[in-house]
């Protein structure tokens, strides 16, 4: 049976694909490959990462496109192209409207550094959800991933670590460890399983 042809949206640095990249190697993610990554920055050290694994690469810049749909119609003609069956976004830094969202229901995984329903929803991303967790004084955090809906952070939940807070903690060394302890962990996992329902369906 084919395996789910998995495409991977990126805007930065690309560690959690990187850890997506590894999965695939090591065999935890088997049911599933990642033929294509796409960037809407055109200097996102993710798509070295992708070419140093030979999966194809592709930008798609915001600022050459008149406007948001065109943006996303672009992305959704590479995903033709390509035989796209799931999405994996991996700090990709734009929100998608409901244009594209409504295309791929229960096709778009992401993972959020924090236990959803705390510290999520419009305007928590990156340090600003660990910031937020030290602020208040939880004990515990972690990662989600979940399905993308049309609201921010509000789709389904596939997976979910806890990460205990320490002493001490900022928010950077929170991030490092959320990254290492749940995100690398369950970002996999979770397209493994996806990938599989979405292979046994075909």
């Amino acid at each position: 049976m084919l395996k789910t042809r998995i495409a991977v949206l990126v805007s930065g640095g690309g560690t959690n694909l990187q850890a997506l990249i590894d999965a695939q190697k090591s065999g935890i993610i088997e049911s599933g490959e990642i033929v294509l990554v796409v960037s809407d920055n055109p200097d996102a050290y993710a798509l070295e990462r992708a070419k140093n694994n030979s999966i194809k690469t592709a930008v798609v810049n915001r600022k050459e496109c008149s406007s948001q749909t065109e943006f996303e119609d672009r992305i959704i003609d590479l995903f033709n192209q390509n035989g796209i069956e799931l999405i994996v976004l991996a700090g990709f830094m734009k929100i998608l409207s409901s244009h594209f969202i409504s295309k791929y229901p229960e096709r778009i995984i992401n993972i959020h550094p924090a236990l959803i329903p705390s510290f999520c929803g419009e305007g928590f991303y990156g340090l600003k959800v660990h910031e937020k967790a030290l602020e208040y004084g939880v004990k515990v955090t972690g990662a989600t991933t979940h399905f993308v809906n049309e609201i921010p952070d509000g789709g389904k939940i596939i997976m979910q670590k806890a990460v205990d807070i320490l002493d001490g903690d900022t928010p950077e060394i929170l991030q490092k460890r959320v990254m290492e302890q749940a995100e690398w962990i369950i970002l996999p996992l979770s397209v493994e399983k996806v990938s599989k329902i979405i292979k046994e369906s075909k």
